[in-house]
């Protein structure tokens, strides 16, 4: 009989990003995937060897909070051997803002996401919502997360990522100028990449603020497939 994967799902933080709600989305596709799921709810979890080491997928939604050297060590160590990481939105591309050794294994970092016309703003999490259009690389085109999905609208938060070019970018979206922004020109930012560290695989997607973004088919999709795509392949 063939033993079932084990994917890690690690969840916490900023609860505005509903985490718990947001993972156990994701839950019954993992497991109808053949993976045995553990759920925890501190990311102290990433300090044991051992159980790192038989992790196949460490699925991550922890926006901000802390990590503890010794978690962040065995994190990349882990994922360094062959145990994958993926993650959406800040779970994933807004942890541990502070841990240089983490961003440097994520591969960006959320910065901002641009608002409204001030006269457009109601003084809510509503002032960042902006249509904003994902379009596929070339890359993404011919990547199997990407395939059948053409470039798609979300009217959400459009995150402007810091990042470097290790990525393999399948998706980005550009903030236009605005004269009520101090930027001069158009900025790209990828929307979804993947990372190759060691043998291991990281997937992340920046969609995902609000559950009915994660319920969006082409988003559902996108991080279903990274998922599987990012899990340890040997």
């Amino acid at each position: 009989m063939t033993a079932l994967r084990k994917a890690l799902v690690v969840r916490g933080g900023w609860d505005g990003h509903r985490p718990v709600e947001a993972t156990d989305l994701f839950v019954p596709f993992l497991k109808g995937q053949g993976f045995d799921v553990r759920i925890e709810e501190s990311n102290e979890v990433y300090a044991d060897e051992e159980a790192m080491g038989a992790t196949d997928l460490v699925v991550q939604s922890v926006t901000m909070s802390q990590i503890s050297r010794e978690a962040l060590v065995g994190l990349r160590a882990a994922v360094e051997r062959g145990t994958g990481l993926a993650g959406w939105h800040g779970g994933i591309a807004d942890s541990y803002r502070n841990e240089s050794d983490y961003l440097q294994l994520i591969g960006g970092q959320f910065a901002t996401h641009p608002s409204k016309h001030p006269d457009q703003r109601a003084g809510d999490e509503t002032d960042n919502f902006l249509t904003h259009t994902v379009e596929l690389t070339d890359l993404g085109r011919s990547h199997d997360i990407m395939a059948g999905i053409e470039g798609f609208t979300l009217r959400t938060e459009q995150y402007w990522v810091l990042h470097d070019d290790l990525n393999d970018v399948l998706a980005t979206t550009t903030h236009p100028v605005q004269p009520y922004h101090p930027w001069h020109r158009p900025i790209t930012s990828p929307v979804v990449w993947t990372r190759l560290w060691g043998a291991g695989r990281v997937f992340v997607a920046t969609p995902g603020h609000s559950l009915d973004v994660l319920r969006d088919p082409n988003v559902r999709t996108i991080i279903e497939r990274g998922m599987l795509w990012a899990s340890r392949t040997a």
